[in-house]
């Protein structure tokens, strides 16, 4: 019987700023394999690159050299659209900042993506997905009339309602006091459960990362250590 595809397999993965003298090294030949429905903490402190692999991982950012296959897909050979397409329904992004459009209800702001990407029910799917994170009586509020932890919750109904397979999630407890991040997190995995996907958090934070199966230390642009936690 022949393994299934990992989730993401990178190689000699780099990432370069700037050109010239002003070059900035960013990810210096990174080599990473996650398998499907793995539990994976990117753990390191600000500057060591983990943020600047999320985006390469999830298609946000271009790899300067490397090979990469996300879901399925060889990253090195789409283009931006071809990136975006590949990301629509497949992973997910739980973003620190929430990045929720303003003028859009709870509702909208998981619905749009969907209906953008042509899924059907999307508004029911929605409506499903944010009662399943305890706003089932928020549906109809704007970002602004939510607090910090409805929005993250809003974040992550809106990343897991295409049910995708691979979920990427940039400190999603940083903007949160100590009692709302617990509770997020426990959320997050128990949504990620539920749907077997591939769960990788970005974290300088090891208490988070102690949730996961697997904790990768990134330092300088280059893994540290690899470690079962």
């Amino acid at each position: 019987m022949t393994s299934p595809q990992p989730a993401i397999s990178a190689q000699n993965l780099t990432l370069t700023l700037g050109s010239g003298e002003s070059a900035v090294a960013i990810l210096k030949g990174l080599d990473l394999v996650v398998p499907q429905g793995q539990t994976l903490a990117l753990l390191g402190p600000s500057g060591s690159g983990k943020s600047s692999l999320m985006a390469v991982l999830s298609g946000l950012e271009r790899a300067s050299s490397g090979s990469l296959t996300v879901a399925g897909e060889d990253f090195g050979k789409l283009d931006e659209d071809g990136l975006a397409r590949a990301r629509r329904g497949r992973i997910g992004i739980v973003l620190q900042a929430f990045h929720l459009l303003p003028t859009m209800t709870a509702l909208e702001n998981v619905a749009t993506p969907m209906e953008l990407a042509g899924m059907p029910d999307a508004q029911e799917r929605a409506a499903a997905e944010l009662t399943a994170v305890g706003l089932g009586h928020r549906l109809t509020h704007y970002p602004a009339q939510l607090s910090g932890g409805e929005q993250q919750r809003v974040a992550i109904a809106r990343a897991i309602a295409p049910r995708p397979t691979l979920i990427f999630a940039d400190e999603p407890t940083g903007n949160l006091d100590a009692a709302t991040g617990s509770d997020i997190i426990d959320l997050l995995f128990a949504r990620r459960a539920e749907t077997q996907a591939t769960l990788v958090i970005i974290t300088h934070d090891t208490a988070l990362a102690d949730h996961c199966e697997r904790v990768v230390t990134i330092g300088d642009g280059r893994i540290a250590s690899d470690t079962a936690a």
